[in-house]
């Protein structure tokens, strides 16, 4: 076991905590991070399965991850474009397969009218209400105890309308049935994007990848962080405690606290702290126990936080096929089962790898079927897009995050409804030593990893202040 004495100890050993790390020690902080995996990366992990190189976690880079960017240029990562050339294909609520070139779904006239309508209420109410403070807008109960489903249908009676928007946020990011969220938590996922309109364009928001891999940007920092990061090393108990200058248990303002410290305790290592960095999803904070307990409000506030339920779909092939027919790989049906399809061949790889994506329910449906089962509906789902060569990957894999112990679901955690509003204010807000940061928790690049970034940044910052008002107690 080891024994420890830093500034700053952070739990979890994604791309929020390491930022956070890293930022730290260069503001002259020393660190311990403990990782409950035997890897680094969190949500983000780059292998290679029967010799094909899959990512298996995020992936995606867009143009307004400022954040995410610099990042990758400080570690001398490159990004290449997303292919997509040629023509898409788009399956509507009649079953039928329509090639379309362009920034819109080839629907009827009045249902394209109806999805410009609810765009443009979705872009007016992101701007409105922005992504820090969505919570505190005068609209913010009203849209925050009504569905997304049921507010795209107050708005629109063109149900493949409804569907097609729905898909963007309920499916493509959210992966839970758009009933089981709020329309705030709908504005807020638009918001943190720059707009909806963002969100309904792949080529902006799935536009690069990383040479290489995303894992990379967890492995580098880690790199630099040598010893100080321990895996294989659940944190089981959070011991804290406060000066009589700070807070209290009940209280959830501590950056005016002296003289505190923390010990955690993990499966390889206790560490002796001055502050504590919780850098894992929401709903992972109930696998700690605190002492003293953490106050009311957080415990509240947690169990209304939860993870959606996709399965990435991961198809290679021995060349491209889609391209000799003049297909980009991207493809759309908000009723197939694969709802969601994009051309993922790997930098300067000759073969070609399609991923998609299979979101809440029907995901339920599928995690009912035999693997065997599983593999043959989903490739018939991507073959109803693309043709019959679909059907006969080399490789074949599924991403099953909702079965990944440290994580429990993808691709971030969100409130039910009401919980936005209610509870919003306070998820940034630390107790005692304890601080949060995690992707989850971001305005701008919520759920993604330039969100984590600045998650991290923004609590080496906070704990950087504190720790220069506060001097250690040693």
């Amino acid at each position: 076991m080891l024994e420890l004495d830093r500034d700053v100890v952070i739990v979890g050993a994604g791309p929020a905590g390491l930022t956070a790390a890293r930022e730290l020690q260069k503001a002259g902080l020393s660190v311990a991070v403990l990782e409950a995996r035997d890897r680094v990366g969190g949500r983000t992990w780059t292998d290679t399965i029967d010799g094909a190189m899959l990512e298996i976690g995020g992936q995606w880079v867009s143009p307004d991850q400022t954040a995410l960017l610099e990042l990758l240029d400080e570690l001398g990562l490159k990004t290449y474009d997303r292919y997509r050339e040629g023509q898409s294909v788009y399956i509507g609520a009649d079953g039928k397969r329509t090639l379309y070139t362009g920034d819109s779904f080839p629907v009827s006239d009045s249902t394209a009218a109806e999805m410009d309508k609810l765009t443009a209420l979705l872009d007016s109410l992101a701007a409105e209400i922005g992504a820090t403070e969505p919570w505190a807008h005068p609209k913010a109960r009203e849209l925050d105890t009504i569905s997304f489903h049921h507010w795209l249908r107050q708005n629109s009676s063109d149900e493949e309308a409804c569907n097609n928007i729905g898909l963007f946020i309920a499916g493509g990011m959210l992966t839970k049935p758009a009933h089981a969220f709020s329309a705030l938590q709908a504005v807020l996922m638009a918001a943190s994007a720059g707009s909806f309109t963002h969100l309904t364009d792949e080529d902006f928001i799935l536009d690069k990848r990383v040479v290489g891999g995303m894992q990379q940007v967890s492995l580098l920092q880690a790199a630099e962080l040598g010893d100080d990061v321990v895996l294989s090393s659940p944190v089981r108990t959070i011991n804290w405690e406060v000066g009589t200058a700070g807070s209290t248990a009940g209280n959830t303002a501590g950056e005016n606290t002296a003289g505190q410290r923390v010990t955690v305790v993990s499966d390889r290592a206790t560490v002796n702290a001055r502050f504590v960095v919780m850098a894992v999803p929401p709903n992972l904070y109930s696998r700690v126990s605190y002492n003293p307990p953490l106050p009311r409000r957080q415990h509240q506030m947690h169990q209304h936080q939860s993870l959606g339920l996709v399965i990435k779909v991961h198809a290679v092939y021995s060349t491209p096929f889609w391209r000799a027919d003049g297909l980009s790989g991207t493809c759309f049906g908000a009723d197939a089962l694969v709802q969601e399809v994009y051309d993922n061949t790997n930098h300067e790889d000759p073969r070609g790898t399609l991923v998609g994506f299979v979101s809440d329910e029907k995901a339920d449906a599928m995690f009912e079927l035999s693997a065997a089962e599983r593999r043959r509906a989903i490739l018939e789902s991507i073959a109803g897009f693309l043709g019959e060569k679909a059907l006969e990957p080399e490789v074949y894999y599924e991403s099953d995050w909702g079965s990944e112990e440290w994580t429990r679901g993808a691709y971030a955690a969100s409130y039910d409804l009401g919980g936005l509003h209610r509870y919003g204010r306070d998820q940034h807000a630390p107790v005692g030593p304890i601080y949060w940061a995690s992707s989850d928790l971001a305005a701008e690049g919520y759920q993604h990893v330039d969100g984590a970034v600045r998650m991290g940044r923004r609590i080496a910052a906070r704990i950087t202040a504190a720790a220069d008002r506060t001097p250690a107690a040693r």
